[in-house]
């Protein structure tokens, strides 16, 4: 019999195959014996190298897939941010801190927040 702690579903939708995992182990990355693709344990997302589980949680769900994961952990290592309005990512290369998105929001790229009248002192 294999209790409730024991066991989990692979979290991609396309397989669901049942684990057993052995209680005395601490597993983060896991690969499921079925589908053979990598997943975290500890959340149940697709294998997040370089992010924390607490950030892979407040992406949105369709920002989960392994593509979108490996896109964020890029944007991370080369320090890009995200526009606030429409997500995208915004790589600055020189000038100020002063963005103007595709999508016509304004916003800092130093902290992130939106541009105003005072923000141009803004100290990151």
């Amino acid at each position: 019999m294999v209790l409730g702690a024991q066991k989990s579903y692979c979290p991609f939708k396309d397989c669901s195959a049942l684990m057993v995992h052995d209680v005395d182990e601490m597993v983060t990355r896991s690969e499921c014996p079925s589908c053979r693709r990598l997943f975290c344990a500890a959340c149940k997302f697709a294998w997040h190298s370089g992010l924390s589980c607490e950030e892979v949680g407040k992406l949105g769900e369709d920002e989960k897939g392994k593509e979108d994961l490996l896109m964020i952990q890029v944007a991370k290592e080369k320090k890009w941010r995200r526009c606030p309005s429409c997500k995208y990512f915004v790589e600055k290369k020189d000038g100020c801190l002063h963005i103007t998105c595709r999508c016509r929001f304004e916003f800092c790229y130093g902290c992130g927040k939106k541009w105003g009248i005072t923000h141009a002192s803004c100290s990151t």
